[in-house]
C-alpha cells in the first residue's frame, strides 16, 4: 500500500483557466480521503492529475516514495472507478472484471482466483456469466469495482462513482465502499459533490472551493470547527443558519445584536470576541442548536427569541421548521412533540454555546 503526497499542485488550461491553485495534501497509508465541493471547484481534476489523465502544470505527486510527475497511468499502480461505469457491453462480468490481468499476461487460474474472490466480496459471483445489459445500475457498479479491485492497486481513485444510482441504492452502495476499505485496507481517494457522503465514508475530508482546499479535518471536527463561512454553509443539511449582527457590550455581559433581537454571548465566546465590540459580525447556529423554548433542556446555554411559524416539513422522526422573525429566518430541526401550526408564534431557545461567530469580511471562523 502507499501513501500519495501532492505538493503545490497547479492546472492551467489553455484559456487560462486556473481550475486548481496551489493545492497541497496526503492522503496517508490505508486512509480513505475524500475531497468534496460543488461542481466546479477542480477536485476532479486533481484525481485525474494523480491518475495520470491530465498534465500537470505545477507541483508534484508521489505515490509511495515515487515522483510521478512524468509516469504514464499503467505504471503508476492505481485502479480509478468513474461515474460512468465504462464496462465493455459485448463482454460477461467474468471478462470485464479479468480483461486487465488478461492484459499483464497473468496465468489464467491466478486471474480465475482473482475474480471469484473479488466477486465475492462484492456479492456478484452469480452475475459472472451476463453481460452488463442484463444488469442494474448497482450490479454496474459493483462490476466496476470488481474491476478495480482484481488488481489490488496502491491506491484506488473514485470520481463520483455513485452519482448514476438511484438515493436509496447511493446509501447500499456507500456502505459496500467502507466495509471494501475496511476488508482491503488499501489507500482510497474519492471526490464527490455530495456532503452526506463524505461525512459518512470519510477518515478525512478535503473541503475545496474555486480551485482552493478551504479547510482539511476529520468529518466530525470540520462539522463542529469549520474553518469559515464556505465551509460552514457546505457542511451540514440542512444547512448552518447565517445571521449578520455586531457584538455589544452591556458593561457584564457581551451580546450578539441583529436588527430585531439579542442574546447573550456564552461567556468562554465572550473572551474571544472581546476586540469585535461594536464592530460587524456574523453568527452561524446549526438547525439542531435551536429548541422550541418549552423542552430546551438539552441546551447547555440557552437564549430565547421570538419567531412565527412559517413552514413544517415533516420528514418523521424530526421535523424541519423555518422559523421567522421581522428580519430574519432559521431553520430548526424539531422532535415532533407539540409542533408550531403555519403563522402560530413560538419561542425558540438558541443555544448559544455551539454558536459560530465569523468575521464579515475574512470570512474566518472566530469561534
Amino acid at each position: 500500500m502507499a501513501r500519495v503526497l501532492v505538493q503545490n499542485l497547479n492546472k492551467i488550461y489553455d484559456n487560462n483557466v486556473h481550475a486548481v491553485k496551489d493545492v497541497s495534501f496526503e492522503a496517508e497509508d490505508k486512509e480513505f480521503l475524500v475531497l468534496v465541493g460543488p461542481s466546479g471547484c477542480g477536485k476532479s481534476t486533481i484525481l485525474r492529475m494523480i491518475a495520470g489523465l491530465e498534465e500537470i502544470t505545477s507541483g508534484n505527486i508521489w505515490i509511495g516514495d515515487k515522483l510521478v510527475n512524468d509516469v504514464p497511468p499503467k505504471d503508476r499502480d492505481i485502479a480509478m472507478v468513474f461515474q460512468n461505469y465504462a464496462l465493455y457491453p459485448h463482454m460477461t462480468v467474468f471478462d470485464n472484471m479479468a480483461f486487465a490481468l488478461k492484459l499483464r499476461g497473468e496465468d489464467k487460474q491466478v486471474i480465475k482466483k482473482k475474480v471469484q474472490h473479488a466477486a465475492e466480496l462484492l456479492g456478484i459471483q452469480d452475475l459472472l456469466k451476463r453481460k452488463p445489459g442484463q444488469l442494474s445500475g448497482g450490479q454496474r457498479q459493483r462490476v466496476a469495482l470488481g474491476r478495480a479491485i482484481v488488481r489490488n492497486p496502491k491506491v484506488f481513485l473514485f470520481d463520483e462513482p455513485l452519482s448514476n444510482l438511484d438515493a436509496k441504492l447511493r446509501v447500499a452502495m456507500r456502505s459496500e465502499i467502507v466495509k471494501l476499505h475496511k476488508q482491503l485496507a488499501n489507500t482510497m481517494i474519492y471526490v464527490t459533490h455530495d456532503q452526506v457522503e463524505a461525512m459518512t465514508m470519510a477518515n478525512r475530508i478535503a473541503v475545496m472551493k474555486d480551485g482552493i482546499i478551504q479547510q482539511i479535518d476529520t468529518p466530525l471536527n470540520i462539522y463542529n470547527h469549520p474553518a469559515n463561512i464556505f465551509v460552514a454553509g457546505f457542511i451540514g443539511s440542512p444547512a448552518i443558519n447565517m445571521v449578520e449582527g455586531r457584538v455589544e457590550s452591556d458593561n457584564s455581559n457581551l451580546l450578539f445584536s441583529s436588527e430585531d433581537f439579542k442574546v447573550q454571548i456564552y461567556p468562554e465566546h465572550q473572551k474571544l470576541l472581546i476586540s469585535y465590540v461594536n464592530k460587524p459580525i456574523i453568527m452561524g447556529i446549526r438547525p439542531e442548536d435551536i429548541y422550541d423554548a418549552r423542552y430546551d433542556s438539552m441546551a447547555e446555554f440557552p437564549q430565547q427569541i421570538e419567531t412565527i411559524c412559517d413552514l413544517v416539513e415533516p420528514l418523521g422522526s424530526e421535523y424541519h421548521v423555518v422559523l421567522a422573525t421581522s428580519h430574519h429566518n432559521f431553520i430548526a430541526r424539531l422532535e415532533p412533540k407539540e409542533l408550531p401550526k403555519m403563522n402560530e408564534k413560538l419561542t425558540i431557545s438558541l443555544n448559544m454555546f455551539k454558536a459560530h461567530y465569523f468575521d464579515p469580511e475574512t470570512e474566518q471562523c472566530l469561534v
